[in-house]
């Protein structure tokens, strides 16, 4: 009213943010709504007012968790001629509804973390990140934990799933990092672990979380299953890292790695720098962390195998490979995140490449080392035509490669013949990448590799051995040097 004074009324209005209609009205009738006996009715005819008592109501009683687009897409089919431009007003008015008869909601309690109480694990999938390692999509995970006070954090790449081992690996080496322990660990992860296992299989996993607990003299704790809020200390840091490592990705230019560790370098690189920016904090708590046991505990799973007449032995519905020489052994296996030991009585024998299973085949998978088995495959070429596992028997893309061509080209026999002597001379001269550039180049110029022509080339039959004369000092000189 002060603005309409010396502004014309729809400038006045504007102004004021009210709509040229309103301040219409404020024209013709200055007194505000406050100041009136009887509030304002409707300028408009309620679309709602046939549906809302009769069927709207009752409906969002009975069912309180049905959602106003639910109800809408409903009422236009019972109401055809209801109209497009109605749901607004519907959301409106059931979130009214809502606010004086809906149910009681879920209240958030903000906490005070007092230092060293309270530390906290959890995973988050990574994928959406868009890493790739060496040109292949890495699908992972990260392993976070953070302390509630000061914020400090822990970060690890996981490449399995949620499972003890990597809780156990990530929990410790945290730990170790920190320099002291809190006095309780919070985690819903071995919830996650739970789902899809029997009674007696939780129970040990159960045990053995609290035995790490107890280890490092925290407390183990849990939050509800599907109640993520109270893990909120962690839950929430989960989208700022991955915010984080997603903007870092960016000035990199890249997601691109040419290997794993430059990855988890990257990783360590972005969480030290969120790291520093709590250093004041994270020292203060540090001085109230209880003091590291003398050692760390188990962080693996152990089982025994048995290494078949294939020169392999399967676990958790993975094919792995071993030397011959181990046939009929029985090996004990300790099951790390990244790789299987392999002891053979008390000594390490071997160390493998964790394998994981694949839905493209059948929940199954193969770690496979051609070196392992190329012995006995030279004396039995054939066996490679039908081989089970015979696509991940090569080592690289270019060995596949030529293995398809050679298929198309000639007679099964022959191509098994010289597969076998191309992996033959990669493994007994140690040219596998070498050879995997050559074999590059002879398929993309529509040639098929020769295996007697690549032997001469990467492994000659005569070495020359370069003649050394040695020239021996008459002995007097010692006599000489020494009196000097």
């Amino acid at each position: 009213m002060s603005l309409r004074q010396t502004l014309s009324q729809q400038t006045a209005a504007a102004r004021a943010g009210f709509s040229a209609s309103t301040g219409s009205r404020l024209d013709a009738d200055p007194d505000l709504p406050s100041q009136k006996s009887r509030p304002r009715g409707r300028r408009r005819p309620d679309p709602l007012a046939t549906i809302w008592e009769a069927e709207i109501v009752p409906m969002l009683t009975a069912m309180p968790a049905l959602r106003p687009v639910t109800l809408f897409d409903e009422m236009r089919r019972r109401h055809p001629a209801l109209s497009e431009g109605v749901r607004r007003t519907l959301e409106r008015r059931i979130r009214a509804w809502q606010a004086m008869h809906g149910p009681e909601r879920d209240v958030i309690f903000r906490q005070d973390h007092p230092p060293g109480a309270q530390g906290l694990s959890d995973f988050t999938d990574a994928k959406d990140l868009g890493v790739t390692i060496a040109g292949q999509p890495l699908a992972h995970r990260l392993y976070h934990f953070r302390l509630a006070f000061s914020g400090w954090a822990h970060v690890e790449v996981v490449l399995g799933g949620e499972s003890f081992v990597a809780l156990a690996g990530g929990l410790q080496n945290a730990l170790w990092g920190l320099g002291g322990a809190p006095a309780e660990h919070r985690s819903d992860s071995l919830s996650a672990a739970f789902r899809n296992m029997n009674p007696l299989t939780a129970a040990d996993l159960t045990a053995r979380y609290e035995a790490l607990c107890m280890h490092y003299g925290m407390r183990p704790t849990r939050n509800n299953r599907g109640v993520a809020h109270e893990n909120g200390s962690i839950e929430g840091p989960h989208a700022h890292l991955k915010a984080a490592l997603a903007q870092a990705l960016l000035l990199r230019g890249s997601a691109a790695f040419t290997a794993l560790d430059d990855y988890r370098r990257f990783v360590d690189e972005i969480v030290g720098r969120q790291n520093a920016a709590h250093r004041k904090a994270a020292e203060l708590e540090q001085a109230t962390l209880n003091p590291l046991p003398p050692m760390r505990t188990a962080d693996f799973e152990q089982t025994l195998v048995t290494v078949t007449s294939s020169s392999a032995f399967v676990l958790g519905r993975v094919f792995y490979t071993v030397p011959s020489r181990l046939i009929g052994h029985r090996l004990r296996v300790r099951l790390y995140d990244e790789r299987l030991e392999c002891f053979l009585g008390g000594s390490l024998v071997l160390t493998l490449r964790r394998g994981r299973i694949s839905p493209e085949r059948g929940n199954r998978g193969h770690v496979i080392d051609y070196r392992h088995i190329i012995h006995s495959l030279r004396r039995k070429p054939g066996a490679l035509l039908n081989l089970v596992y015979r696509d991940q028997l090569f080592p690289r893309t270019a060995y596949r490669r030529a293995w398809d061509r050679l298929i198309e080209a000639g007679p099964p026999r022959t191509a098994c013949r010289v597969m076998v002597a191309l992996l033959s001379l990669a493994h007994e001269h140690s040219c596998e990448a070498e050879l995997a550039t050559a074999l590059d180049a002879i398929l993309d110029a529509g040639e098929l590799p020769d295996p007697a022509v690549l032997q001469r080339r990467f492994a000659p039959a005569t070495v020359a051995v370069p003649e050394v004369v040695v020239t021996l000092p008459p002995l007097d000189s010692y006599d000489t040097l020494y009196a000097a």
